[in-house]
């Protein structure tokens, strides 16, 4: 048996209200941003991704709980981090694993048992706004799994492996899934069951999907960029600043 994954844990928190816990997956190692300081830990606009990522879940009303997956070296800094900007809804920093679906797996068997729905977001998506959190988790409620998910405006094309257009696709049908998704805490312990199917996945709806249980996809802003390329930080200032008013 496996070691169990190291953690920082921190006081409970008073109970808010809310009922679902969010996990913040934040443990990758950013290839894709070259070399330097993680994506996570980039500043936009003067604070750190991961803590503007943090702030959105603190302050929208329906989140009771929040943990953060890191890598292991990383466990004090993001403890830290939240400290700085007042993250008191945090509960513990755990150490994750080696693929996607393995650190969600080590933040949701961190959230209490009072949690009834569990949010999987993304940390590098740091433009998420409580009001959007909210609006996943009401349809959560009510068809038990939800998504954030934009619809595609360009006219997309199914390839062949060689790169020859295959069909055009409806793109009225098609959307780009993104964060927070947001499940039943019962529906997923569930999906979990089946841990070799799941070990590779790269969203958590396809938990859903191979269980199956139908995930209503809630429309968000474009704005909900994830960042992964240096390009994605002046996008992300951009959006900031024009949310602001000054642009």
């Amino acid at each position: 048996m496996s070691a169990k994954p190291a953690a920082i844990k921190r006081r409970p928190v008073k109970k808010t209200g809310g009922n679902t816990a969010a996990v913040i997956v934040a443990a990758g190692s950013s290839l894709r941003m070259g070399d330097g300081v993680k994506k996570q830990f980039l500043k936009v606009n003067g604070i750190p991704v991961l803590a503007r990522t943090m702030q959105s879940f603190e302050e929208c009303r329906l989140i009771g709980e929040i943990i953060v997956v890191a890598k292991e070296e990383d466990l004090l800094y993001v403890s830290d981090l939240a400290a700085e900007y007042h993250i008191r809804k945090l509960t513990a920093v755990v150490a994750g694993g080696d693929t996607r679906a393995a650190s969600a797996r080590c933040g949701f068997e961190r959230i209490s048992a009072r949690a009834k729905y569990v949010a999987i977001h993304d940390g590098a998506r740091c433009l998420v706004t409580p009001a959007e959190i909210e609006k996943v988790c009401r349809a959560a409620f009510r068809y038990k799994a939800a998504s954030a998910a934009t619809r595609v405006s360009d006219t997309v094309k199914l390839a062949t492996r060689t790169a020859f257009v295959d069909s055009t696709l409806d793109r009225n049908h098609i959307y780009l899934a993104a964060t927070p998704q947001i499940f039943s805490a019962n529906l997923y312990r569930a999906a979990l069951t089946n841990e070799a199917a799941t070990a590779n996945l790269t969203d958590d709806n396809q938990l859903m999907e191979l269980l199956p249980h139908r995930v209503k996809l809630v429309e968000c802003s474009k704005e909900n960029i994830k960042i992964t390329y240096p390009e994605d930080v002046s996008l992300a200032e951009f959006y900031l600043d024009r949310r602001e008013g000054l642009r």
